[in-house]
């Protein structure tokens, strides 16, 4: 879930997380071996497999590419696909690249983490009595499926909370998403007919430029 920001503070940000991220990854990287007969370089070690999402690089991803996930995991938590999508979309304003959201976190430790930018204390309330209750908010870097599933599930969640009827124009939908931006509290003073505020009205308005693509995506 990602705090209310505008796009330019997440460039500066980014810009900052890219040389940290350059810094980690050139301390972590080994040396190449080096022959004693010759002192040339020998062949480098074999790396293990990593997962796609490991390697993938930040420009790369593209939540379409998760649309069998988000369906599944939408449909198991009784919550809209093309919102699971939509928001996916909305949360796509910086890199997901794991060890890139790991480096940041190392500066601003109570950043997100994952491709739906759960917070740790909320992936923490969400996870309690689901299937994935034995997992760790520190996983969801490198595991984008249980990323969407936290994610659907935080929507079910917050759902759950609004009222039968509310004063507001907003759909449930639009509510649902303000929520996952903003939290549970500001999403019923929305239903409660709350004007949103700059940040929260920019959230809604690209959730509307992606909601047709994310309907696309999802198959809807």
């Amino acid at each position: 879930m990602a705090e209310p920001r505008t796009r330019g503070r997440w460039l500066t940000l980014v810009i900052f997380a890219v040389v940290v991220y350059v810094i980690v990854r050139a301390a972590d990287t080994p040396q190449a071996a080096t022959s004693p007969s010759t002192g040339t370089t020998g062949p480098a070690t074999s790396a293990a497999p990593t997962s796609p999402s490991a390697t993938a690089s930040p420009s790369a991803y593209d939540p379409a590419a998760y649309a069998v996930q988000v369906r599944t995991r939408a449909q198991q938590a009784d919550v809209s696909a093309q919102l699971v999508m939509a928001v996916l979309y909305n949360e796509a304003y910086k890199p997901h690249d794991p060890a890139l959201e790991r480096a940041w976190q190392k500066y601003k430790p109570d950043a997100a983490f994952g491709i739906a930018n759960m917070h740790r204390a909320t992936f923490d309330e969400v996870k309690k009595g689901r299937d994935f209750a034995d997992r760790s908010w520190d996983e969801l870097p490198d595991d984008r499926d249980l990323a969407i599933e936290a994610e659907a599930w935080y929507l079910h969640d917050l759902s759950a909370q609004l009222p039968p009827t509310w004063r507001s124009s907003l759909s449930r939908d639009q509510l649902l998403a303000l929520g996952y931006n903003t939290g549970a509290g500001n999403m019923l003073a929305f239903a409660a007919g709350t004007t949103p505020g700059t940040q929260a009205q920019s959230y809604l308005d690209r959730l509307h430029t992606n909601w047709a693509k994310a309907g696309k995506a999802v198959g809807g």
